[in-house]
């Protein structure tokens, strides 16, 4: 088994300043590319992807540990965790099969960081703020900052992409779908 994880990078943000529209915008471009690109999601407000009457929700709610839903073109998985896994365990479990991963939120986790800043959210940070993250990449921004990492325009998904390729050294896809 490949114990390799895919390049990995986290897009944080404050609420509202556009992760969600960037990544979205950044998968596009990558898949354009021809990468193939995974995606994560930090949801602090206990998401469900079940819903009460449907069958998957049956399943979980009568105990089941771990239940796939599967159609011809996609599946999605649904498994109970006692504590959150690490990052790292769901890069390796889950996308062995991408050349990248782009994750939205994470703050606290130790894998690269791009920061993304808007003007009118504020002139502070996160990660040059009170705290100094050492894993901070870049930041996306729409405004001109000094800074000690590179400055991306927020407004270039394909410049973000150019900064993604050259620093994971990414090549286009010839990994296998699963």
């Amino acid at each position: 088994m490949n114990n390799t994880l895919s390049p990995a990078v986290s897009f944080i943000a404050r609420s509202g300043t556009g992760k969600t529209t960037l990544v979205t915008k950044l998968i596009s471009e990558l898949k354009s590319r021809g990468y193939k690109v995974g995606a994560i999601k930090h949801d602090a407000h206990k998401f469900e992807i079940d819903h009460p009457g449907k069958d998957s929700y049956r399943f979980t709610e009568s105990g089941a540990d771990s239940m796939l839903i599967s159609s011809s073109r996609k599946l999605a998985l649904v498994k109970q965790y006692e504590k959150p896994p690490q990052i790292e365990e769901m890069i390796r479990d889950y996308f062995a099969d991408v050349d990248i991963v782009l994750i939205e939120g994470f703050k606290q986790i130790g894998l690269p960081k791009i920061e993304v800043h808007r003007q009118e959210h504020g002139a502070t940070l996160l990660c040059r703020g009170e705290k100094y993250d050492s894993s901070l990449l870049a930041v996306a921004s729409d405004s001109e900052l000094d800074l000690d990492v590179p400055l991306l325009d927020l407004n270039r998904p394909d410049q973000v992409v150019d900064f993604l390729v050259s620093s994971f050294a990414l090549q286009p896809s010839t990994k296998q779908t699963a």
